[in-house]
C-alpha cells in the first residue's frame, strides 16, 4: 500500500458499501411480501377494487390522508395519473390506520407461509431485534415515507417484527434513491427505463413502464436521447450508463446510515442470519 495514502480506507469503505448492498439484496424479499397474494386478498376483502388499491392503501397509509400530488411526489416513480386512480378513493373504504393493520396482518402471514420452520428459529428472533435496532436509528429529515413507517408502533410478533424492519429500510433506501435520481436530473418514468436498460431490455419491454401509450414512452425516450443518455437505437450510451451507476453509488450511500449503530460483527451477524430467511421468501416469489 506505500505510496497510496488513504488506500486502507477507501477499500474499508468499499467493503462498507458492499455490505449495504448486500442488505438491500436482503431486505427486498422479505419486505415485498406485502404485495404478494395474503395481503392482497385481505385488501380486496374490505373493498378494493384490484392489487393497486390495496398497494396504494397499505404503501401510502403511513402518509395519513395524503393528497395523490403528495403521494405522488413521494412514489415519485409512477406515470403521471397512475395514483390519482386510487388516491383518495380507497380512503373511501378504508382508514390509514385500517390499512397499516391489514397490510402488517397480511404481510406477517405471508412472510411466515413463504419461509416455514425458519419463522419459528432463533436466527430469526435475533434478526428481527437488529434489524430493527439499525431500522429505527436513522435520522428522518429529508426521508418521508421513512418518517411516516418510524412514527408507527413495531410489532411484538418476531416475523411482523422483521417484516417491519426490512420495510423500514427498504423504504430509507428508497427515500434515498428518489433523492439521488433528483439530484442526477431522472425523472419517474426515466428512471425506470434506465432501469430497463441496465437490466438488458428495451424500454417499452419493462413490466412497470410497458403498458404506457407509446407516444408519451416514445417522448420519455427522445428526451433521454436528446441529454445523450441513451443512443439512436434506444440503448445505453457511455453517459448513460455513467449516470445509472452514478445513482446507485450515491443510493448505496445514502442508505448506510441504519447499518452505522451496529458494529461490524452484529451487521456480519445479520447479513448470516437474513440469508436463508430472504432466500426462502424470494423462492416462494418465484
Amino acid at each position: 500500500m506505500k505510496g497510496r495514502p488513504g488506500l486502507e480506507v477507501e477499500l474499508r469503505m468499499a467493503h462498507s458499501q458492499a455490505k449495504v448492498r448486500r442488505m438491500f439484496e436482503l431486505v427486498e424479499p422479505i419486505a415485498t411480501v406485502t404485495f404478494s397474494d395474503i395481503p392482497n386478498d385481505e385488501f380486496l376483502a374490505v373493498g378494493m377494487r384490484n392489487y393497486w388499491d390495496g398497494y396504494f392503501a397499505g404503501r401510502a397509509a403511513p402518509l395519513g390522508l395524503a393528497s395523490s400530488e403528495v403521494v405522488h411526489a413521494v412514489f415519485y416513480n409512477f406515470a403521471p395519473g397512475e395514483v390519482a386512480r386510487h388516491i383518495p378513493w380507497v380512503w373511501a373504504k378504508v382508514t390509514p390506520a385500517e390499512a397499516i393493520a391489514i397490510r402488517e396482518r397480511g404481510s406477517a402471514a405471508a412472510l411466515r407461509a413463504a419461509i416455514g420452520a425458519l419463522a419459528d428459529s432463533t436466527s430469526l428472533v435475533r434478526a428481527a431485534e437488529v434489524a430493527t435496532r439499525a431500522a429505527v436509528s436513522a435520522p428522518i429529515e429529508g426521508r418521508v415515507l421513512y418518517a411516516g413507517l418510524r412514527a408507527l408502533a413495531v410489532p411484538e410478533d418476531p416475523v411482523a417484527r422483521l417484516w417491519h424492519a426490512a420495510t423500514l429500510l427498504r423504504e430509507h433506501r428508497g427515500d434515498g434513491h428518489n433523492a439521488a435520481l433528483v439530484a442526477n436530473g431522472i425523472g419517474g418514468t426515466e428512471s425506470h427505463v434506465l432501469m430497463a436498460l441496465a437490466l438488458g431490455m428495451r424500454a417499452e419491454e419493462f413490466g412497470r413502464i410497458h403498458h404506457l401509450p407509446k407516444a408519451r414512452l416514445d417522448a420519455v425516450v427522445d428526451g433521454m436521447r436528446d441529454r445523450g443518455l441513451v443512443d439512436a437505437d434506444g440503448g445505453f450510451t457511455d453517459a448513460g450508463r455513467e449516470t445509472k451507476a452514478r445513482i446507485e453509488a450515491l443510493t448505496d450511500e445514502l442508505a448506510a446510515p441504519p447499518y452505522n449503530s451496529l458494529s461490524v460483527e452484529e451487521l456480519d451477524q445479520l447479513i448470516t442470519d437474513l440469508e436463508p430467511i430472504a432466500a426462502a421468501a424470494q423462492e416462494a416469489d418465484s
